[in-house]
C-alpha cells in the first residue's frame, strides 16, 4: 500500500509546490501589469543581494561580487514590436516584389 502511496504524495507536493510559485508570483505583482512587474523587479534588485550577502556571512562563504546589470525590458520589447509591426508594415510591398522576380524566374524558365 505504500507503495502506490508514494507517487500520489509525490504528485501533490510538486502541485503544492507549483501552485505556492504561481501564488507567490501573483502576490509580488509578477503576474500584473507591466507597471507592476517592473516594480517587483526593483524590489527584488534591492532585496536580494543583501539577503545573500547575509546568508553567505553566516555560512562562511566567499562569493565575487555581483554585476550591476542595467536592463530595461521595456525598452526590448518596444523595440520588437518596432521591428514586428514595420516588418508586418513592408510584408505586402516585398511579397509583390518576389512574386513579380518569381513569375521572371519561370519566365525565364520556359523560353
Amino acid at each position: 500500500m505504500a507503495a502506490r502511496l508514494l507517487p500520489v504524495v509525490k504528485f501533490l507536493i510538486k502541485g503544492g509546490l507549483a501552485g505556492a510559485a504561481v501564488y507567490v508570483a501573483h502576490d509580488q505583482g509578477l503576474l500584473g501589469s507591466g507597471i507592476e512587474g517592473a516594480e517587483a523587479l526593483r524590489k527584488a534588485q534591492e532585496t536580494l543581494p543583501p539577503t545573500i550577502q547575509e546568508w553567505t556571512d553566516y555560512l562562511g562563504w566567499e562569493l565575487p561580487p555581483t554585476p550591476k546589470i542595467d536592463f530595461s525590458l521595456s525598452a526590448y520589447w518596444n523595440k520588437g514590436v518596432h521591428r514586428v509591426m514595420s516588418a508586418l508594415s513592408v510584408a505586402p510591398t516585398r511579397a509583390c516584389e518576389y512574386t513579380v522576380e518569381g513569375w521572371k524566374y519561370v519566365k525565364d524558365l520556359v523560353k
